[in-house]
């Protein structure tokens, strides 16, 4: 199939790219400028390049590489600053309103006969009931005032993609990256925090997380371009677990000394609202409709797995 990735050169589209190209898909790459060009045809890819908030240059890329699929991985997030949530996702925020927005209008314009888009399953999931979600539950109907922004765009963009009748819509809730290229990549920021013991355990760090290896999700991702139908997918691993179990797990792996614990309210001092969240009411995600429906299956099913070639 020919098929245009937006969000190519990122850290997911250096692991989808090759493996559509593999596939034997025809891949163009929508990038920014033309320093990308080499790193989008390194990939496997033929470059065309928009910018993702100009609606008259994303649709002239999709004119120009005519495709049957577009995957939507437009995100532009660095280090996540807890206490500046919603200035940390701000970029993305509109991406994922204005840039996937002016996407669906290119496909619509062009007769693109599904649309696959990045959504967020790790830190948007209702904070009530039981610790682990499916597809069918909702999404935080009450968010932290620093955490609504993000939340508010993703149903946005989800919303926009599921409602689209003229093509197959398809949204990947993927989990917390780890992995090349990622916030938890050999030598991050995070790590180092871990490693130094500057990332404590908030109140009782019962937050469920949910993690993905970013080669497994590039690998989801490839399934649901090829086998998906309309609707919403989790794309995380096999073992939600709160912070009170991974993180001092992690530490061990790190060859760390165990996590310091600290009260809610030196958390919130320290991390802001979000960052209390994060450690305490976070939920997880279940992925067995995507591995009944996708068949696929994580490589790495666990974290703990994972995790051990990070470091």
């Amino acid at each position: 199939m020919r098929m245009l990735v937006a969000g190519a050169t990122g850290a997911m589209g250096k692991e989808l790219v090759p493996r559509l190209v593999a596939a034997g898909h025809e891949v163009f790459a929508m990038i920014r400028s033309d320093s990308n060009k080499a790193r989008a045809a390194q990939l496997g890819a033929v470059p065309v390049i928009a910018d993702a908030l100009d609606r008259a240059q994303v649709e002239a890329a999709v004119r120009q590489a005519a495709p049957e699929v577009i995957v939507n991985q437009l995100t532009a997030i660095g280090h996540i600053d807890t206490r500046h949530f919603d200035r940390s996702f701000a970029p993305t925020n509109r991406l994922r309103i204005e840039g996937n927005d002016n996407l669906l209008a290119a496909a619509r314009a062009t007769g693109v006969r599904r649309f696959v888009a990045q959504s967020n399953g790790a830190f948007t999931y209702t904070r009530t009931g039981g610790p682990v979600k499916s597809e069918q539950d909702p999404l935080d109907r009450a968010p932290v005032g620093q955490m609504a922004p993000m939340i508010a765009a993703v149903e946005h963009m989800e919303r926009a993609v599921l409602s689209a009748t003229w093509t197959e819509g398809i949204v990947l809730r993927y989990g917390a990256f780890y992995g090349p290229g990622t916030s938890m990549a050999p030598g991050s920021a995070q790590l180092e925090m871990i490693r130094k013991r500057k990332f404590p355990v908030v109140g009782d760090g019962a937050g469920v997380w949910s993690f993905i290896h970013i080669a497994d999700a590039a690998e989801a991702t490839v399934a649901a371009v090829e086998n998906g139908g309309r609707g919403v997918y989790n794309i995380v691993d096999d073992d939600p677990a709160p912070v009170a179990v991974w993180l001092p797990e992690l530490a061990a792996m790190l060859g760390a000394k165990k996590p310091m614990r600290v009260p809610r309210f030196v958390g919130r001092l320290a991390a802001g609202e979000a960052g209390v969240v994060l450690m305490t009411e976070l939920r997880g995600a279940s992925n067995a409709k995507a591995k009944r429906e996708l068949h696929w299956h994580p490589a790495h099913p666990s974290w703990r797995q994972g995790f051990q070639v990070v470091p």
